[in-house]
């Protein structure tokens, strides 16, 4: 049974706005990610980064679950928020952690309430220890392009995933990633959205292989470097490797957080510039709930 999607004479263009369509008529569509926040005083500091950014115009903004799926009616609650109170078209994430086919229609339904059309739709990492064995839940999906079947039959929605670049940390290989990208596909994803990139050959080498395929649009995530500790921690959790010449050349001035910071914007524009002159889609940024690092890039590129 399709969930009904309110009408979109009553939820303003911007929440229903189709985000396969803003990436092929915008020249280059600049996104934005948060993830949810732990307390009042980082709501507030995330709320002030969404107005600032807001001002830009970006075609979209997610707001992701914790680790391991954790925090998931916070980012249920924000998404909604966004929708409700700002002129950004929210992305919803949606994972298969810890959740029957029941609990994520009941997710589905609630981002429909708030008018959300345009859904990420991942498997998630194994709760507790991200780099754990993979067990779904006795009544839930295994896999995310069952996910992406399953948003798509309760409505009309828009479905994005996830994509690789340096290969998923559970995949033999990049062969097999390009096999799963092109079954979500097939399943009714439109779009893709990578995990942090720091090496542009990477997401290049992916995006042209899955092309030879699917017509599937897929934007680099792009993370300005603040904090060579923190980053180091996300990308081991996250099984993105960090290249050699990038490491270098944060460990170099790893003693002065200003010049950390200066030498991950710089980093992230090179990136940034790299892939849209090959012809990227666009970017998303992946924010940290901080808008100064994001912006400076976003102005560093011209955008």
């Amino acid at each position: 049974m399709a969930i009904g999607l309110p009408s979109r004479l009553q939820r303003p263009s911007h929440v229903t706005a189709s985000i396969p369509a803003m990436l092929e008529d915008t020249a280059v569509s600049i996104s934005f990610e948060f993830f949810p926040p732990k307390d009042d005083a980082s709501e507030a500091a995330l709320w002030q980064a969404i107005r600032r950014l807001e001002a830009v115009r970006p075609a979209f903004v997610s707001v992701t679950y914790g680790a391991g799926g954790s925090t998931q009616d916070r980012t249920i609650r924000v998404t909604e928020r966004i929708a409700r109170e700002t002129t950004l078209t929210p992305l919803a994430h949606l994972t298969c952690v810890s959740a029957s086919v029941s609990q994520l229609r009941h997710v589905v339904g609630s981002y429909a309430a708030a008018g959300v059309r345009n859904i990420l739709a991942l498997r998630g990492d194994p709760p507790g220890n991200v780099r754990g064995p993979w067990v779904r839940h006795p009544e839930g999906l295994d896999h995310a392009d069952e996910l992406v079947r399953l948003v798509r039959s309760l409505g009309e929605f828009t479905v994005g995933v996830a994509a690789f670049p340096d290969v998923h940390p559970e995949s033999p290989g990049l062969d097999h990633d390009v096999e799963v990208l092109i079954r979500k596909a097939d399943a009714g994803a439109s779009f893709a959205v990578t995990q942090m990139v720091f090496d542009a050959d990477s997401y290049l080498r992916l995006r042209d292989r899955v092309q030879r395929h699917r017509d599937l649009p897929i934007t680099p995530g792009l993370m300005p470097v603040t904090n060579l500790k923190q980053i180091a921690r996300m990308s081991e959790l996250m099984g993105t490797p960090l290249p050699d010449a990038v490491v270098s050349r944060l460990a170099a001035v790893e003693d002065d957080p200003a010049a950390v910071r200066a030498v991950g914007v710089e980093i992230a524009t090179e990136l940034g510039q790299r892939m849209l002159d090959e012809g990227a889609p666009g970017i998303h940024f992946i924010t940290m709930n901080r808008s100064t690092a994001t912006l400076e890039v976003f102005r560093n590129l011209r955008l």
